[in-house]
């Protein structure tokens, strides 16, 4: 490109630097007394107590001192008009001289023309300054931003209770400078280039604006080849469009690329800088920027011979535009260091203008009101009665969707009219009987806080309701509907006094701005109302629109939508994924341990890894064992891919998703305990990483985006694979097998497990573009174990010892959540201290928590009270949160506290001193005990890592299972661990991380488990945690025994427990259904009990319980207790040998009756089978090798409650291992992925062998069951006992059925 419009570009942004530091300059002392020059003349006010204006500068002792109005009240003010437009930095005031009348708070307003006022705001709250204390000390404030204005006003809010308002004042500053243009909306400011082409790098625009139109192009520039850049306000707000070299991106089609800034046409001056270097944009009005990336392939920006400022001419038509053009004023308008405005007064060569530009600015003489009250206020204007017809128009804005606009009582008895917004629509209704009656409706979502007009008229029975200068017309006949003009016209609302005839009291009172307000065709003088002379109001701003967009800037945080009402907004959450009055809390909890702890099973979770801070949430798998819980994060290319042709100058590259943002993905690693990610390469004659000083063949890119050449198993910084740091490598002069570069497959796998290089994000190879050359590769999830923060304690030893951090830093939203343990009185656990702000946690008594914050309205205390005492030692959770919705304080489970924020004043936080976690600056009311898991807005603090160095601090707190020992069910023990807690289930018959997943097996006709009672047997070697006891001898004088089943089964034997060659307890169903428990103690003495309250063989769960202490039994069925017995003295319980589940297959001479029971033995589902501490099923399934325990026949784990209204024979099996990511056998590659043509000629042969044994291997079945019918049914006939009776023999043959056939058995 031309050289010469890039030094153009250059030298303007030099000139712009220096125009700005020029101006700072220029600012430097602003700061002269500005009011001690005016004549009296100068001054004005509300009402005066003289009568006539009086001066009321600082230290003015002359006549009354000073100002006082006539009566004292909030409706009073004092102006000044300073006569011209200055820079305003400071404000001084003094009472009136010598008197007890002085102002102790005001609010200030600010105007050009002396109306249309704005009110002076600090963080976006209408600001109010601290007054006088007597009637001479001087108090003065310097603004935080200055203003300029040419008239000022004080708005006394507060006065000394004991006088009345007075006032002498002074306002510092400097003249202000500025070049102005006032565009009439038909004309526009041409600058035009030396060149035909201006190309720029960089652009530096900046201007200021007023406008009281909602729309028009405020400048625009455009290239031949598709560049643009225009800036054009849209409905109150400025859109930029800008384009970069991409000729598909039109003007006229494309979305604007930034829109910034609301309620912009109010006919105050706003500011617009636009920063552009390259691609990156920033974008800013008033003080709300945001940053943005343009369209397009190029950085720079080409124009082809001018930018307009003011509309967008159509070349060869003069006076013709393609847009609405701007109608208002702009200042200071400089485009890269060229003051545009200044050429064109000047009547430079560069500048054409078209149209009428005028070089000061012409303000038009409008007066808006404020209704501000949602319960009351009014504005009373008088009417022409009698006048046949009606003619009223004026204009609104507002947030509310329902408001009273208007209402009158019409002369003549001609009904009442009545002009109301409901559900933002538009609705007009005169009624005068309830038969004769005209209604409209019109418009829809006025409550957009646009600027609405509103015309009524009715002449000769014809009404009509404009909207925006759109008409309508009632549907009803209004023939016979004569209208009247009425002699009062309430617009907001009524006053009290008035009957529903006068005034329509029902709906609710307006809350927005009116304005240009006309009755019967003659404007309303709102002034005059004002002074008194015209009308009433109540509840009413006169001369400003106080109208705040709270949604700009938008607070609800995570992508939460905004809306508002007149006084407040509201946060949408819905599908961000939080929750809360700003969508500040995240639903999600922040790791796996955390869901293990809240009882969840394994399983996909979303981890929200920052809480509530910008970071989103990940969906993770989290595999909840009993040892470890891993967290595993999938990438999508999972499968083992195959690589062929690649060479260093062609290499094969693959970049890895994992579904989320590298920042995601680094708060996971960052906060567990061991990440590691497994790395596969198998090979032909294809290399890996060559040798330890050699250039790699193939690398890994990690999180920092960078290369790093070692492969699992290894450590970083050493070029070798896993087999070379083993010396296990098929070549030993090679540090990997590949490296061996053999022309047979060979494989390098291992893990990676630096946390800091993880996750794999991109996998290169170079080297598989050789003859019978290829590679194949997989890179497995990421799995991660260990939350470093849940667990993350410490130990306060006095009150005197704290943790300090850096400040915390919770301008708009502030969430705090801990535990802690104690067992002292009171203690402060957080505190941070600003100039006047400040936040604090504290337990003010040992059953409650206080949560008081101060943001600078006075501190707001929130209290939860616990009916239990909290020092008891025991781990309790507090969060506290405060965000300008609501400020909230959990303790536990209890209710929680709330209170709403005040939408106005101050709600910015500012703290700077350091945060002291378990105690405060002063190092009184410190808290002694013990604080974990310590999160801020989700930032997780270490504090066992800055409890090492600090004195009265230790890291770490023992005793967790004094407070989560519960969380162990089903007999599981609670075993303390420094970080945490595990449960030990070996005297459980469940399994899992509570001891809460049921161990069950699915039982066939021939399946037994004998279980026999001897000395204890180890779990595992060398494990001492887990008891042995689960095998020990049985105390005979206390037994319990518990167990579930399901069965379709009857008769059927579920438990046998032998203790002699004569006792026995047994547990079986009857042929009937019913549940039968037997104790034979002795040869005699037999006692039998028979539950029959439902047929127990119904494929239902049952859950069955018997403990008996001494010789007390009870019997429990589906946790209701259905029997109690007591044995007699003379039962004696004799030791336990063995249990047997399912069929007894030992000679144990059984009577008949558990005979007919054990002869079809069971068939069914067990589950949580216990006797006392022993689990049988249990020791079956997982300890078969080492326990005293015999299996019999097919055993199969799988769920009881699987089994549950199904086929029995139907049951999936449920394994254990249920991460979905688990490994595969990869010490070959996978066969559609690496094997070469000739193993596919070889599949082919294999699928035909298949297909041959499949025939023979069918016919052969088919002879295998002829043959076997036959054999059956002589079996029948040969095994029955000469004593079964036939009934009996039916239901073996039912049975032997069954077995043939148990899917039709369970049906």
């Amino acid at each position: 490109m031309d050289s010469i419009p890039r030094l153009t570009s250059v030298l303007t942004l030099l000139f712009s630097g220096l125009w700005h530091l020029g101006l700072t300059a220029t600012n430097y002392n602003c700061d002269d007394p500005l009011a001690s020059l005016l004549s009296p003349m100068a001054f004005s006010s509300s009402s005066d107590f003289t009568g006539s204006p009086s001066s009321a500068q600082l230290n003015w002792r002359v006549g009354m001192g000073g100002w006082s109005p006539a009566v004292s009240n909030a409706q009073q003010w004092l102006q000044m008009d300073l006569g011209n437009r200055m820079e305003i930095t400071a404000v001084a005031t003094q009472g009136r001289y010598r008197s007890s009348d002085w102002v102790t708070s005001y609010s200030l307003m600010f105007s050009d023309t002396g109306h249309n006022w704005k009110q002076y705001k600090q963080e976006d709250s209408i600001w109010t300054f601290a007054g006088n204390m007597n009637a001479d000390s001087v108090v003065h404030h310097k603004l935080l931003h200055s203003v300029r204005a040419r008239f000022i006003r004080f708005v006394p809010s507060e006065w000394n209770p004991s006088g009345k308002i007075g006032m002498r004042v002074e306002v510092y500053g400097c003249p202000y400078k500025s070049d102005v243009a006032d565009f009439d909306g038909r004309s526009s400011l041409l600058y035009r280039f030396n060149q035909k082409l201006m190309s720029t790098l960089k652009d530096v625009i900046s201007l200021k604006f007023k406008s009281m139109h909602s729309d028009g192009v405020l400048f625009h520039g455009e290239g031949q080849r598709g560049d643009h850049v225009t800036l054009e306000l849209q409905k109150g707000r400025l859109a930029l469009y800008l384009n970069l070299d991409d000729s598909k991106a039109r003007l006229s089609s494309s979305p604007p690329s930034a829109i910034l800034g609301s309620l912009l046409d109010d006919q105050q001056w706003h500011s617009v800088l636009i920063e552009r270097v390259g691609k990156q944009v920033n974008f800013t009005v008033d003080k709300h920027t945001e940053h943005f990336r343009t369209k397009g392939e190029a950085d720079a920006l080409d124009i082809d011979y001018e930018l307009s400022f003011g509309g967008i001419p159509v070349p060869g038509k003069p006076g013709t535009f393609l847009k609405k053009n701007f109608h208002g004023c702009i200042e200071n308008l400089y485009y890269n260091g060229v003051n545009v405005i200044d050429l064109a007064k000047r009547r430079k060569h560069q500048i054409y203008t078209v149209g009428n530009v005028t070089f000061s600015c012409s303000e038009p003489q409008i007066v808006p009101i404020t209704f501000v009250n949602s319960t009351s206020g009014y504005l009373l204007l008088p009417g022409t009665p009698h006048i046949d017809g009606l003619s009223v128009s004026f204009q609104f804005r507002t947030w509310n969707k329902d408001g009273l606009l208007l209402s009158t009582e019409l002369s003549e008895g001609s009904g009442t009219l009545l002009l109301s917004l409901e559900g933002a629509i538009l609705r007009l209704l005169i009624q005068k009987t309830t038969e004769h009656m005209a209604e409209i409706f019109t418009g829809s979502s006025l409550n957009d806080g646009l600027w609405h007009s509103v015309s009524i008229n009715a002449r000769r029975s014809h009404i009509t309701l404009t909207l925006d200068n759109d008409s309508a017309s009632p549907a009803q006949d209004t023939a016979q509907v004569q209208i009247y003009s009425g002699n009062s016209y309430y617009f907001g609302g009524c006053p009290d006094n008035l009957t529903d005839s006068q005034c329509l009291k029902h709906i609710k009172t307006f809350q927005g701005c009116m304005r240009l307000i006309f009755i019967d065709n003659q404007p309303k003088d709102l002034i005059s109302v004002q002074q008194g002379s015209l009308g009433n109001f109540s509840d009413l701003h006169i001369d400003l629109c106080s109208i705040k967009d709270r949604c700009l800037p938008n607070y609800c945080e995570h992508g939460g939508r905004c809306s508002q009402s007149w006084a407040t907004f509201h946060c949408n959450c819905s599908d961000t994924g939080y929750t809360g009055g700003t969508c500040h809390d995240s639903i999600y909890e922040q790791s796996c341990e955390v869901y293990r702890h809240q009882g969840n099973k394994a399983g996909f979770f979303y981890i929200d890894s920052d809480g509530s801070g910008p970071l989103g949430p990940l969906q993770v798998y989290c595999n909840i064992t009993e040892d470890k819980i891993w967290m595993s994060v999938q990438h999508k290319n999972t499968e083992l891919t195959r690589v062929k042709g690649s060479n260093p100058e062609k290499p094969y590259t693959m970049a890895l998703d994992y579904g989320g943002s590298m920042e995601q993905l680094e708060a996971l690693i960052d906060g567990s305990e061991h990440c590691e990610q497994e790395v596969a390469y198998h090979c032909r004659r294809s290399r890996l990483l060559n040798t330890p000083d050699g250039t790699p063949f193939t690398w890994w890119i990690g999180r920092s985006n960078e290369r790093h050449p070692y492969w699992g198993g290894s450590l970083p910084g050493v070029q070798q694979c896993e087999c070379g740091l083993e010396e296990s490598c098929l070549d030993i002069q090679h540090f990997c097998n590949c490296d061996a570069d053999k022309d047979e497959w060979a494989s390098d796998t291992g893990f990676l497990s630096f946390k800091d290089h993880l996750p794999v994000t991109q996998i290169v190879i170079t080297d598989t573009n050789r003859s019978n050359s290829e590679a194949a590769w997989r890179v497995g999830p990421l799995r991660c174990y260990g939350d470093r923060h849940f667990w993350n304690a410490v130990s306060f030893y006095t009150e005197a010892s704290n943790l300090h951090f850096p400040t915390f830093h919770a301008e708009f939203s502030a969430d705090i959540s801990f535990f802690f343990k104690t067992t002292t009185l009171s203690g402060v656990f957080l505190e941070n201290l600003g100039m006047k702000d400040f936040i604090r946690l504290e337990m003010s008594s040992p059953s409650e928590i206080m949560f008081a914050i101060d943001v600078g309205n006075g501190p707001v205390e929130l209290i939860v009270q616990s009916p239990s005492l909290l020092n008891d030692n025991q781990w309790h959770y507090v969060r506290a949160e405060r965000n300008l919705k609501e400020t909230s304080l959990q303790v536990d489970s209890l209710p929680q506290s709330t209170r709403k924020t005040s939408e106005e004043g101050r709600f910015q936080l500012q703290l700077n001193s350091q945060l002291f976690v378990g105690g405060t600056s002063s190092r009184q009311k410190g808290f002694v005990g013990c604080i974990r898991s310590l999160h801020l807005n989700g930032q997780k603090l270490d504090l066992e890592e800055r409890a090492k160095v600090t004195s009265g601090v230790r890291p770490g707190c023992p005793g967790h299972c004094s407070s989560y020992g519960s969380n162990c069910h089903n007999g599981g023990k609670c075993v303390e661990k420094h970080s945490g807690y595990s449960c030990d289930c070996t005297n459980s018959p469940y399994e899992g991380p509570f001891c809460q997943k049921e161990v069950a097996a699915v039982f066939e006709a021939s399946t037994s488990i004998t279980y026999v009672f001897q000395e204890p047997y180890p779990v595992t070697k060398n494990m001492s945690l887990l008891s042995s006891s689960i095998y020990t001898d049985v105390t005979p004088s206390k037994e319990t025994i518990a167990l579930s089943f399901v069965t379709a089964q009857a008769p059927s034997l579920l438990l046998f427990i032998n203790s002699s060659s004569q006792d026995f307890l047994a547990v079986y169903i009857c042929k009937n259904g019913s549940l039968r428990v037997r104790y034979q103690l002795g040869k005699e003495e037999s006692h039998v009990f028979t539950i029959d309250a439902e047929n127990f063989a119904n494929r239902r769960m049952h859950h069955m319980k018997i403990s008996r202490e001494g010789r007390e039994l009870m019997i429990q069925m589906d946790q209701q207790l259905l029997l109690s017995y007591n044995f007699s003295p003379e039962v004696e319980f004799r030791t336990v040998r063995s249990l047997t589940l399912g069929k007894i297959t030992e000679n144990l001479g059984l009577d008949s009756e558990i005979s007919k029971a054990n002869m079809l033995g069971f068939v069914g589902c067990l589950s949580s089978v216990q006797y006392n501490h022993i689990a049988p099923l249990k020791a079956a399934l997982r300890h078969a090798t080492i326990a005293p325990v015999t299996v019999h026949g097919t055993l199969t784990e799988s769920s009881c409650g699987s089994m549950v209204d199904s086929d029995a024979n139907a049951v999936t099996t449920v394994h254990s291992s249920s991460d979905p990511f688990e490994k595969t056998d990869e010490r070959e590659p996978l066969t559609n992925a690496v094997r070469s043509d000739s193993a596919v000629i070889g599949g082919v042969i294999a699928v035909v062998i298949f297909i041959t044994f499949c025939i023979i291997g069918i016919m052969t079945r088919f002879l295998y069951q002829q043959k076997q019918t036959h054999r059956t049914k002589q079996m029948k006939e040969k095994e029955y006992p000469d004593n079964l009776d036939s009934s009996f023999r039916n239901d073996i043959d039912l049975q032997n059925t069954v077995t043939e056939c148990k899917r039709e058995y369970f049906i």
